[in-house]
């Protein structure tokens, strides 16, 4: 399960000393239909690079699914792929966990390697072996653990994503440095969205994708400590698949933002989380990630969307909780009510 991450400033370079490692027979590139137009282009700057295949899927995470992974595993077939192929996965998370999880399935696995466009797949999706799809109206319901050959970073294309985006990602840095510790929480709240530094925000990414490969090197195939991960997300898939079935749909760290929330409340409320860094994480959010549309209506359906989450056991849903920053709990359970209480937590921060 060891994953090589490289952060570099030569892309290309970089690449093709990867390829060159590991020598496969051919090679396919994978992107979705917005990374093909803003990203591709900084790779293909040699004759080597751009002689490789392109396969294009639809940009969004609603295109994350059986009929997009189909195209990968169909042009890969009839292009002569074999077990020694490999597939670049280009993009952000979307396109790193289908890539990933096309290229773990295709005849029984081939290489690959993930070169995260977006900060959100930088630190979240690209690091961790972590592959998959969404299914029947649910987050990541189908995939594997198997991590990529390499990981390169290429902190230049955060240069091409927007406000919205660079938010998604940066939740998920929130959410490392409250397991980490409060020197990081610090360094990563202080962060200027009005001012933005990319060079500091490529050393804080750094510092986060070290948070999360520390915890995965202990539990590659999530059975104990590698739970605290899904730190925000028992509530935080729920809010996003509930999110498509509306006209407002939200970015995953947007969902991830709003779940924090809520489960650091439950944390606060069952294991005594300090008061002051509560009301730190909602100022936050608040500032940043703005309302989410839903009301006392829709916490049925809220609730009924996080029993289907994969981190579930018999003992009901399962959160991952802390007493203090760093200071983690996994495997712990709540209450309908308790989540409900939640939910009116959120609510309330929101509309102040």
């Amino acid at each position: 399960m060891d994953q090589t991450v490289i952060i570099t400033n030569n892309l290309a370079q970089e690449l093709s000393d990867q390829i060159d490692r590991l020598n496969p027979d051919s090679v396919f590139l994978l992107t979705d239909t917005n990374t093909r137009n803003l990203c591709l282009p900084s790779l293909i700057t040699d004759g080597t690079l751009a002689s490789y295949p392109v396969i294009e899927i639809p940009a969004g995470d609603e295109h994350k699914n059986l009929q997009s992974i189909a195209i990968v595993w169909e042009y890969l077939s009839s292009h002569g792929a074999t077990r020694k192929s490999m597939l670049i996965n280009i993009g952000g998370g979307m396109t790193t966990d289908m890539g990933g999880f096309a290229a773990s399935t295709f005849k029984r696995g081939i290489h690959y390697i993930n070169i995260p466009t977006t900060l959100l797949g930088a630190v979240d999706a690209a690091v961790g072996g972590k592959t998959g799809i969404n299914f029947n109206g649910l987050k990541n319901e189908i995939g594997v653990i198997q991590s990529a050959d390499a990981v390169i970073l290429y902190a230049t294309f955060f240069r091409t994503l927007d406000r919205k985006n660079l938010l998604s990602g940066y939740a998920e840095m929130v959410k490392h440095a409250l397991l980490k510790s409060e020197e990081e929480w610090k360094a990563v709240i202080g962060f200027d969205f009005d001012n933005i530094d990319y060079n500091l925000l490529g050393d804080l990414t750094q510092r986060s994708i070290a948070v999360k490969e520390a915890i995965v090197a202990q539990d590659p195939t999530e059975q104990n400590i590698r739970k605290a991960l899904n730190l925000g997300h028992t509530f935080g898939h729920a809010f996003e698949s509930f999110s498509f079935t509306s006209e407002q749909p939200i970015l995953h760290g947007f969902a991830v933002a709003f779940g924090l929330v809520c489960e650091i409340y439950l944390s606060r409320k069952k294991l005594g989380f300090p008061a002051p860094v509560v009301s730190q994480l909602v100022r936050l959010v608040k500032e940043h990630y703005g309302v989410l549309h839903y009301s006392c209506k829709n916490y049925d359906a809220l609730y009924e969307l996080m029993t289907h989450d994969k981190k579930n056991d018999r003992s009901g849903i399962n959160f991952t909780l802390l007493a203090g920053i760093g200071n983690i709990h996994i495997n712990q359970h709540a209450t309908k009510e308790e989540i409900f209480e939640a939910f009116d937590f959120l609510a309330d921060c929101l509309s102040i």
